[in-house]
């Protein structure tokens, strides 16, 4: 008798489609209230300064950090900057901000909700994972006096919820997986939304060229590139020899946003072993970027950053997770900083044409959004002051 054939497995939540973030709520953080910002594949974050536009990008940078592992205190380093600054104490002097967001993904919406006590003792007070309306995990802390939360994970089955203590001071979501056995439906669907909610935080690069530390000539060194770009001639000296096609498109956008002609971007090593990067002008002339204005520095360095990966850029890759299943996410602050009319539209093109392939999340601070106002695949996020 022929047999019927083996069911096939169910396929890896991560091979399915790419897990990303799709919402930033800043319930009580710095200067935010009540916020709820939506999340494209391209999102800039407009309006003038002391809106809040470094601030929640700092806030998703500690999320992406917490989802990785990072302690709180690696997360937020200035933990009293991120407290209202009208929330008053309690009777025990505690003050503290709420972060969250949403991660969109095959186990559908999953929302993460963190309370973060930062006076007197940074620690976490409470976390809920949900999806829909079932509480997947959820912590509180119950004596103030230990170093722990106490926390109830969605289990299903004979026993309805598993509790235990988890530490006060990381995201208990993150640490799931090493919590949570997966043998019931129910433990299985904590584990694949911990980990749309861990795949989709990580992997964020903050980013900030600063234009003084990219004119002068830098040590050799790892080739990945660093948050404000200071190292992109090393840099450049990798892609060039490893990547022949993506530099090419790297120098044809260099071409459009920069001054005079452009028929290559090279990393020279002089004899003291350093590297320095120049513009080679295609007759001859080389201009070392130590003659580019600011503008031109920070076009050139953000259009790297778009055409490189985390192979490339200094962050941390989920590593159980193949690379071309995951999402890096740039963390732009000041993206329109320096730019003219004709820098701010060629990087836009070139951040539309990444970001649509999937590979690459933009969210970019800007001081005005009109100019990207109506462009397809562009979300804009009014933040008033």
């Amino acid at each position: 008798m022929t047999q019927p054939p083996a069911p096939t497995p169910p396929a890896p939540l991560t091979s399915l489609v790419r897990p990303s973030i799709t919402e930033l709520r800043l319930s009580a953080f710095a200067g935010h209230r009540r916020a709820a910002l939506p999340l494209g594949p391209l999102t800039l974050l407009a309006g003038p300064s002391g809106c809040g536009k470094s601030s929640a990008l700092r806030a998703y940078e500690a999320l992406a950090r917490l989802g990785g592992g990072a302690t709180l205190g690696e997360a937020f380093p200035d933990p009293v900057a991120c407290v209202p600054e009208r929330a008053r104490p309690d009777a025990q002097r505690r003050r503290g901000f709420r972060i969250g967001c949403t991660a969109d993904g095959p186990a559908g919406p999953v929302r993460l909700d963190v309370a973060v006590q930062a006076e007197p003792r940074l620690r976490v007070v409470g976390e809920r994972l949900t999806a829909g309306e079932l509480v997947l995990l959820e912590t509180a802390l119950r004596d103030p006096g230990k170093r722990a939360v106490q926390a109830a994970w969605h289990t299903a089955g004979p026993t309805p919820v598993t509790r235990g203590p988890l530490p006060d001071d990381q995201l208990g979501t993150a640490l799931l997986p090493l919590r949570v056995a997966g043998r019931t439906p129910g433990q299985r669907k904590v584990l694949a939304a911990a980990e749309q909610m861990v795949v989709a935080l990580r992997s964020a690069f903050p980013c900030d060229p600063d234009p003084g530390r990219m004119r002068g000539p830098v040590p050799a060194g790892s080739g990945r590139l660093l948050s404000d770009c200071g190292n992109l001639a090393d840099v450049l000296l990798r892609t060039r020899a490893e990547c022949g096609h993506r530099h090419t498109q790297f120098v044809t956008a260099v071409r459009a946003g920069c001054a005079g002609p452009v028929a290559d971007v090279l990393a020279e090593v002089p004899a003291d072993g350093t590297v320095r990067a120049v513009l080679d002008r295609g007759d001859g002339v080389r201009t070392g970027l130590r003659r580019l204005g600011d503008g031109e520095l920070r076009y050139i360095a953000l259009a790297l950053v778009l055409l490189t990966g985390p192979g490339v850029l200094e962050v941390d890759p989920v590593s159980e997770v193949p690379a071309a299943l995951q999402t890096l996410t740039v963390l732009a602050d000041g993206l329109d900083r320096n730019l003219d009319v004709r820098q701010r539209r060629e990087l836009l093109r070139l951040a539309v044409r990444m970001c649509e392939r999937g590979h690459i999340r933009l969210v970019g601070a800007v001081s005005d959004g009109s100019w990207a106002d109506g462009t397809d695949g562009v979300t804009v996020v009014d933040l008033e002051p």
